[in-house]
C-alpha cells in the first residue's frame, strides 16, 4: 500500500566551506561578493538613469516640434481657404491637443492680439508676424520675452516658422 523509499544517509563528516579541496560543495556568496555586485549594479544605474533622463527629454521635444510642425500646417490650411488666420486652435480641430509634458499647447493669432501679449526676444522684437503657436514646456510657466528663465524650456515656432525649437536654442 504505502511506497517504501529507502533512507538517505547522511555522509558522517561534516565539510566546511573554504577548505581545501571541498571549495565545490560550499554553495552562495559571501559578504564581499555581495558587495561587490551591488557596486557594480550602482555603477550601472549612474551610468545608466541620466542617459535615459537625456533620451526621454529628447523624445518630449521631438514630439514637441512634431505637433508645432502640424498645427502650424493646419492653421495655414486654415489661412488658404478662409483668408484669415484662426481665432483660436479650435477653429482648426486641434483645441483639445497637449504637449509631451500634459499642457495645453498656446496659439495667439497676432492681428487680434492686445498690447504685451505678443512673444518677444530678448530685444522685444516679435518672433513672429502671423501667429504665434507654442508649448509652455516641462515647467508649465512662460512670459511674453523668451529670454526670462520661466520662458526658456518653451518650445517655440519662430520667425513665421523658420525656426521651431527650444526658447533656449534661440
Amino acid at each position: 500500500m504505502w511506497a517504501r523509499f529507502p533512507l538517505q544517509s547522511w555522509p558522517e563528516e561534516s565539510v566546511t566551506c573554504g577548505s581545501l579541496g571541498e571549495k565545490d560543495r560550499c554553495q552562495g556568496i559571501t559578504l564581499v561578493e555581495l558587495v561587490f555586485i551591488m557596486l557594480i549594479l550602482v555603477t550601472i544605474a549612474a551610468i545608466g538613469f541620466p542617459a535615459y533622463t537625456k533620451y526621454r527629454d529628447n523624445a518630449r521635444l521631438t514630439q514637441a516640434i512634431s505637433d508645432l510642425r502640424t498645427m502650424e500646417h493646419d492653421i495655414l490650411i486654415y489661412q488658404a481657404y478662409s483668408g484669415t488666420f484662426p481665432t483660436s486652435l479650435a477653429d482648426v480641430g486641434d483645441n483639445n491637443l497637449l504637449d509631451p509634458w500634459g499642457y495645453p499647447y498656446r496659439y495667439l493669432n497676432i492681428s487680434l492680439a492686445q498690447q504685451g501679449t505678443v512673444r518677444t526676444d530678448q530685444f522685444g522684437n516679435p518672433l513672429n508676424t502671423d501667429f504665434d503657436l507654442y508649448s509652455v514646456g516641462a515647467d508649465g510657466q512662460t512670459n511674453p520675452q523668451i529670454n526670462y528663465p520661466t520662458s526658456l524650456d518653451d518650445v517655440i515656432r519662430a520667425l513665421n516658422g523658420a525656426y521651431i525649437g527650444l526658447a533656449s536654442e534661440f
